[in-house]
């Protein structure tokens, strides 16, 4: 037996009369891809929409986005992502490739993920810009359903200007992940973390200040025209908020 196994492809292109068209829209398996309405003209929307629950054990899913020069795309997803436990016991993956051309940008804005109780999910993002690409990209993750533990959540963030790494972190949750994973010094038993990666080629002259948002939200500055903000939240809906908000502070 195996999990399922889906890659989701998408490419964004200048349509050259200052629109965005998407020559390559591909949905694979559960994971199915909607042009959507909406912005003003010179952007795609497209909307990722979980045809089945998951994943479960042993699935690999995976999302592929490429911006080309020009382009401007906006990537969600029409609902939370459930990671749930499945009839193999082996661990499942879910990776994202992000790939932003010189004078591209993207706005990579899926909903939750979730981990209940029982599960074992790796997720893997890794991005690569042009030293003139934009990127807002968010991510949260909740770790466990109301009233439940949380299953094993492994995830990794890296990003790329150029040829220079400005990020590469990692965090392991829950079940088997090392010890203090839940005490002060990483979430301190907050239940929902987030961050938010903003490139913009103007933070190279004019970097972020650093700053703390609130009680448990950070922004900092990256190795390059980038922003980090770090959010705790003991809820989905309250990380939302603080992360809506540092990215309006950031406009």
């Amino acid at each position: 037996m195996s999990g399922v196994h889906a890659t989701a492809r998408i490419r964004a292109r200048a349509d050259g009369r200052g629109g965005t068209s998407l020559p390559v829209l591909d949905s694979d398996g559960p994971l199915a891809l909607r042009r959507t309405r909406g912005g003003d003209g010179g952007e795609a929307r497209v909307v990722l929409v979980g045809a089945m629950s998951g994943p479960l054990g042993g699935d690999r899913f995976a999302v592929e986005a490429a911006v080309e020069s020009g382009a401007r795309l906006r990537l969600t997803s029409a609902a939370a992502t459930l990671a749930l436990p499945g009839q193999l016991k082996d661990e499942a993956r879910y990776d994202v490739r992000i790939d932003v051309a010189d004078g591209g940008e993207l706005h990579w804005l899926p909903e939750p993920l979730i981990s209940a109780q029982g599960s074992d999910l790796s997720v893997t993002t890794r991005v690569g810009l042009g030293p003139g690409a934009r990127l807002v990209l968010r991510e949260e993750q909740v770790l466990g359903r109301a009233g439940e533990e949380p299953g094993r959540l492994g995830s990794r963030l890296v990003v790329r200007v150029g040829e220079r790494l400005v990020l590469d972190q990692e965090l392991a949750c829950g079940p088997g992940a090392p010890g203090g994973w839940d005490g002060p010094a990483v979430l301190a038993g907050h239940r929902a973390v987030g961050q938010l990666v903003v490139v913009r080629p103007e933070f190279r002259d004019r970097p972020v200040t650093p700053r703390v948002l609130g009680e448990t939200a950070t922004l900092v500055p990256l190795a390059g025209p980038a922003a980090l903000v770090t959010a705790l939240a003991p809820d989905g809906l309250r990380l939302r908020r603080l992360l809506d908000e540092a990215l309006a502070s950031l406009a």
